[in-house]
């Protein structure tokens, strides 16, 4: 067997697609592989122009590589190696995501076309994306999608450290939704889960990307103001309590409005969090002792 057939068994062989061009990107071998992965033959391929968007790869974007940007191209022009995550064109007309590395191929030290390896991306994008729901459960909340207790607690750990090490200061408010319990009988848990989505979305439109808004259990929430000196706290505060008020729900052509009584107050240097925490949890206490829908700092 001439070697250059022994090489070509080999590339036919392997499971992934492999393709060669010329200078002039013309597609001069095509494997099985990339049959598989394209739904194109060899014979379909072999003497076409790989710009004549036969696999018409485009990124994350949407951009059209081969028409502007394509890799074999500057692989071609600069001999250097390339890796990109790109989805191409099934035969069938879906998209197929795939690894792909361009490879310049040399003759007597020029660089005489390239070679594109790609392989099917599909379970490992699946991986990640598993991996990155799995992530997004364990640290928020199912109903709100705000940060769950667990995430919580991180997050105020890594803030009191930063406080003792950088005196970067921060408030705690603790929230609840006033007579929760006697709207969710009155109305049905539905409705109820509508309160809380809709209260939720209230806290996170008044808070700034640095802060924190958690759902601490129940009718509970709590956010993390970073960087918030103590005299403003109260105002953020009292804002978030008067917005709430003003929003609604609507059952049946009814508009169903709820209001929340806050507990606030900024961390401290004899602060522990559990301290912080049972100091703004007792001034919720005060808030809801004194008529509710009111703010009490401390």
């Amino acid at each position: 067997m001439k070697p250059q057939n022994f090489y070509k068994t080999i590339v036919q062989s392997i499971y992934e697609g492999v393709y060669l061009v010329d200078t002039d990107r013309r597609i001069i071998f095509w494997n099985k592989g990339a049959e598989r992965m394209s739904g194109y033959t060899a014979e379909e391929v072999i003497g076409r122009y790989c710009y004549d968007n036969i696999l018409n790869h485009i990124d994350e974007d949407g951009n059209h590589l081969c028409e502007n940007g394509c890799y074999l191209c500057e692989t071609i022009k600069d001999a250097q190696v390339r890796d990109m995550c790109v989805y191409l064109h099934h035969k069938e007309g879906y998209r197929v995501p795939v690894s792909a590395r361009s490879i310049p191929i040399y003759e007597e030290g020029k660089v005489i076309g390239a070679v594109e390896v790609f392989e099917d991306d599909t379970i490992n994008r699946q991986m990640l994306k598993t991996l990155e729901d799995l992530k997004y459960l364990a640290l928020n909340d199912e109903l709100t999608g705000l940060a769950n207790r667990r995430y919580i607690d991180t997050f105020l750990d890594s803030k009191a450290n930063e406080y003792r090490t950088l005196g970067i200061p921060f408030g705690i408010a603790f929230i609840d939704i006033d007579h929760f319990r006697h709207f969710n009988n009155q109305y049905g848990h539905d409705m109820g889960d509508e309160v809380l989505k809709m209260v939720a979305k209230t806290f996170r439109s008044m808070v700034r990307n640095v802060d924190l808004t958690g759902r601490w259990g129940g009718e509970e929430f709590l956010i993390v103001f970073v960087g918030a000196e103590q005299e403003s706290l109260y105002a953020i505060a009292e804002k978030i309590r008067s917005m709430v008020e003003r929003s609604s729900v609507t059952k049946d052509g009814n508009t169903l409005n709820v209001t929340v009584s806050i507990g606030i107050t900024d961390y401290r240097h004899e602060d522990t969090v559990d301290s912080a925490l049972k100091r703004a949890d007792n001034l919720l206490y005060d808030a809801k002792s004194a008529g509710r829908n009111k703010v009490v700092a401390g």
